[in-house]
């Protein structure tokens, strides 16, 4: 279904941007041959270099061959823009508003063209470098006030690849020790790959450190590659795996709650679907539970629950502004930042990296999300209702 949605959207292309030029029919042809592999990039890393989810190609090959898909898909973008431009436009002109204006001309083909391979080119350069730290501050209604001003690095999607090789794990994980956070929490989808084409580059999270833990949960992506190797691969690093259950963290005589849930992707290969009720299942009642899930469409149901805080991932901000509004739609109108869910409050990190199928961001940069947790104060503003990104600022 995906592929033949990319193939509709070249056919747009070609009928709004190739047709019209002024070219012999042999250079439109040319021109539509180049551009049909652009369309079919995700069947192409399938079926030559071994897998959709992990392509077994080098790091300048998978940019550069990801950035051409996503200027292709830019620019199908901005034709549309272009399409609904003309139109309103033409409208005013027929209303005696303005003068008639054309805008398919070969100037603006090639202007578009060109905006959107060096978009492209930005885009692959801002999805790949190593993230910057986000700081969210959160108040948490029953948060023992031990454990105020506790902190947690948040790391999801890292996506550990030939995208993302042992290098830039390495200097992750620098990033996130530099912090110095209490807890760091890592909600899904840390590789893509098998445990055995990823060995050394998933090496470095042996190195990750917080002295009341480093805890992870699946995200899809741990299916597509093995979910059962990986968990024991996870655990073998040091990471502690939740998989429908929870852990009690303590600071003096205080505690609170870690649970994790497993992916909605299992159900494709028989394995656990996540389970709230197990994961939250003799959970004092009235402790502050914190909820790792990968996605974050469920977060009503944690609510509901009595979850304080979720952590999720799996949207990756939506990768580009404005086309993050289709991922909104798709996630229950989460995408990024910091919302509140009844009486619990979600914070959805635009992912430390990126999958393969679209590598670029624009206006949305990756993360290492450093949380820190505070206890009610009488001068406490609350977070208001609603999709809102709330109260988190880039530090790094």
């Amino acid at each position: 279904m995906f592929h033949a949605v990319v193939f509709a959207i070249y056919v747009y292309v070609l009928s709004r941007l190739v047709l019209p030029l002024p070219w012999p029919l042999g250079w439109k042809l040319l021109a539509a041959l180049i551009l049909l592999p652009l369309t079919q990039y995700h069947l192409i890393l399938r079926g030559a270099f071994g897998s959709l989810a992990s392509p077994e190609i080098p790091f300048a090959a998978l940019a550069a061959l990801g950035g051409a898909f996503g200027a292709f898909i830019l620019l199908a973008a901005f034709l549309l823009l272009k399409d609904v431009a003309a139109l309103c436009l033409w409208g005013m002109h027929q209303a005696g508003l303005v003068a008639a204006v054309r805008l398919s001309t070969p100037g603006w083909s090639a202007g578009l063209c060109l905006a959107a391979t060096l978009l492209a080119a930005v885009g692959v350069w801002q999805a790949t470098r190593v993230p910057g730290v986000r700081e969210v501050e959160v108040t948490l209604e029953n948060l023992p006030p031990a454990m105020d001003g506790l902190t947690v690095a948040q790391l999801t999607d890292l996506h550990i690849s030939r995208l993302f090789p042992a290098a830039w794990t390495r200097a992750v994980v620098a990033r996130a020790n530099a912090l110095s956070p209490d807890l760091i929490l890592i909600t899904g989808d840390l590789i893509d790959g098998t445990v055995a084409a990823r060995a050394q580059a998933v090496e470095p999270l042996r190195d990750l450190r917080a002295p009341l833990g480093v805890v992870a949960i699946s995200g899809n992506h741990e299916y597509y590659s093995g979910h059962a190797a990986w968990m024991d691969k996870f655990r073998e690093l040091g990471l502690r795996v939740l998989n429908n259950e929870h852990i009690a963290i303590s600071r003096g005589d205080a505690s609170l709650y870690v649970a994790g849930l497993t992916d909605t992707a299992a159900a494709r290969f028989g394995d656990p679907l996540p389970d709230l009720r197990r994961a939250l299942a003799d959970i004092p009642p009235g402790a502050t539970t914190i909820l790792m899930a990968h996605r974050p469409g469920a977060a009503a149901t944690a609510a509901a629950a009595g979850v304080a805080l979720q952590l999720s991932g799996h949207t990756h901000g939506g990768q580009i502004l404005g086309l993050d509004r289709i991922t909104k739609a798709a996630n229950g109108g989460f995408v990024s930042g910091l919302y509140r869910v009844g009486a619990m409050q979600l914070y959805v990190s635009n992912g430390t990296g990126l999958w393969n199928g679209l590598p670029i961001r624009l206006g949305v940069p990756p993360e290492i999300t450093r949380i820190v947790l505070r206890a009610p104060r009488s001068f406490s503003t609350p977070l208001p209702p609603g999709g809102t990104r709330g109260s988190s600022r880039p530090v790094l």
